[in-house]
Formats: C-alpha cells, sequence, structure tokens
C-alpha cells in the first residue's frame, strides 16, 4: 500500500509517533468509510502523547524503532480514549465479514477488539 513515510524526520519521537498514530485513523476509518469521531480522535491522540511522554528516552527509542512496540502504545491509546467503543457494532459487523480486509495487515491490532474471542 504504498511507500511509509518516515515519521521521525524533523521532529521528536512523541511527535513523529503521535502523527503516525494520526495517519493510521485516518487510514483505519476512511478505509471502513465511517466518519472518524473527531473529539474522541484527539481524546486518543493525547493519550498516546501523554503516555510516549512518560516513557524514559531508551524505552521511548525503542517504540520508535519497533512497530509491534508502537502498535501496541497506539492499541491502548484507541481503547483509553474510548474510540474503540465509538462505531463498535458496524466495525464488529465489518470485521467478522471480512469487509475489513482492506486494511493493511498492522490494523489486525485494532480489528481483534472487535472480533469474538473463541
Amino acid at each position: 500500500m504504498g511507500t511509509q513515510k518516515d515519521h521521525r524526520q524533523g521532529t521528536g519521537p512523541v511527535e513523529s509517533l503521535r502523527d503516525e498514530f494520526r495517519e493510521h485513523l485516518d487510514t483505519f476509518y476512511s478505509t471502513l468509510k465511517l466518519a472518524a469521531p473527531y473529539d474522541t480522535v484527539e481524546k486518543a491522540l493525547g493519550a498516546l502523547t501523554a503516555r510516549l511522554k512518560t516513557l524514559p528516552p531508551e524505552e521511548l527509542q525503542r517504540v520508535a524503532a519497533d512497530s509491534s512496540l508502537r502498535w501496541t502504545h497506539f492499541r491502548q491509546a484507541f481503547v483509553d480514549s474510548g474510540l474503540s467503543a465509538k462505531h463498535r457494532g458496524i466495525i464488529a459487523g465489518l470485521a467478522r465479514s471480512g469487509s475489513a480486509q482492506d486494511l493493511p495487515p498492522e490494523f489486525d491490532h485494532l480489528l481483534k477488539l472487535y472480533r469474538p474471542t473463541s
């Protein structure tokens, strides 16, 4: 799905990760053809920023360098902000029906929140 932008150029790691998360949220909602709940998206970005600012510099660098760690933090901000509750029924239906498969594989971190656990 195109080339991935380097979010670490010209900004600090917190701002870079925040920008990356915003882009992922834009992709998530636009691919699912849903209006992003703006206020809650801003709350999620704030939650991520606050969480990242508490990390020691070494850990912050690890998060910036490791996609899995980044998605762990993105998912936590998604849940903590209440984004996972917005459009829940619609997204759960799309996730169950396979209609969300247009999303890149890394979005499975978020889609798992909408799938029943077996």
